[in-house]
């Protein structure tokens, strides 16, 4: 039976739409035009929620080229305090952390952590693997540093959506094989992106006209973010999917039914299980990719909100 997307995120959907209407056809724009439009067509997501007891904003380079980032610490919370490190979706090539700051600011309200988040250079213009190079950077001096900011750096998780979760991933591979896989406690990933192979059952079911996202625009995002396709595709640290999944930190997956990238994060399940990792993965009925900006209209974006910080808040002590 045909997956039937929920009544207030159809509603997100469709408000989504009218906005997008009002600019001009999105592959007509050059890059920088994509993501000002992007921004002005999300900005309605961004608005309201918790409110911090302190956001600073930062440009920081940790060695590996700069960064900006912006960290939330909300009402309550002492330092040095856990952090969660979230990298926000886009497909490698949109969005920052203004189109996620509600979002951020969410999770650090319903958790009681600090939440950084990160603005990674953007594909095309950066490929593969700068922005994973300075994320790696940025944990690796948050594990060193982190108390400066008032970070325990004892206590650090990782996460993000669809781009963001497949970042997310990498980096915890990369420190891995560093001997540094103890300095990430958890991993967070909604709606990962793992891969740029997309069935045909997921395309037909999910993709097409219409849709939130087709498996074209999907793979566009993937040629963005690879120097070489050939070569990169089978690449664990560009396609976690395929990596060796051992020792990695507690995860959980954050699936929603209805989205062209649902077969990608049940695989990654089955992967983990396999690996002996300590997996959650959670479906959301009638969910969508992007959902989780939905959470101002829709009760399903809320409660996979909420289950995300329960999980990191566990995570973290």
């Amino acid at each position: 039976m045909r997956a039937v997307i929920d009544p207030e995120i159809r509603l997100f959907l469709n408000e989504m739409k009218a906005r997008w209407a009002q600019h001009p056809p999105f592959e007509t724009l050059d890059f920088p035009q994509q993501r000002a439009v992007s921004e002005k067509v999300r900005e309605r997501w961004a608005e309201g929620g918790p409110v911090m007891a302190e956001t600073i904003e930062r440009e920081f380079d940790a060695g590996a080229g700069a960064l900006r980032l912006r960290i939330h610490r909300p009402a309550g919370v002492e330092a040095p305090a856990p952090a969660l490190v979230y990298l926000h979706g886009g497909g490698f090539t949109l969005f920052s952390i203004d189109t996620h700051d509600r979002l951020m600011r969410e999770y650090a309200a319903a958790g009681g952590f600090i939440v950084i988040g990160v603005d990674y250079p953007l594909s095309p213009e950066h490929k593969y693997p700068v922005a994973l190079d300075r994320i790696e950077a940025l944990m690796l001096w948050l594990g060193a540093h982190g108390d400066q900011w008032g970070v325990d750096p004892e206590w650090l998780a990782i996460g993000g959506d669809s781009a963001g979760a497949n970042l997310s991933f990498a980096t915890a591979l990369r420190l891995r094989a560093r001997g540094e896989g103890g300095r990430v406690r958890a991993i967070l990933s909604n709606y990962g992106y793992f891969t740029p192979d997309v069935s045909d059952e997921a395309e037909a079911q999910f993709g097409g006209p219409g849709s939130i996202m087709d498996r074209a625009e999907a793979q566009n995002y993937y040629a963005n973010y690879f120097s070489d396709w050939d070569r990169e595709k089978d690449d664990p640290l560009a396609c976690p999917i395929l990596a060796d999944l051992g020792a990695l930190p507690p995860v959980l997956l954050v699936i929603p039914e209805c989205d062209l990238l649902t077969e990608q994060s049940i695989a990654m399940a089955a992967r983990l299980e396999e690996a002996g990792v300590d997996v959650t993965a959670t479906t959301y009925p009638g969910a969508t990719h992007s959902f989780l900006e939905a959470m101002s209209v829709a009760q399903v974006a809320r409660d996979a909100i909420a289950d995300g910080a329960a999980f990191v808040r566990r995570s973290l002590g």
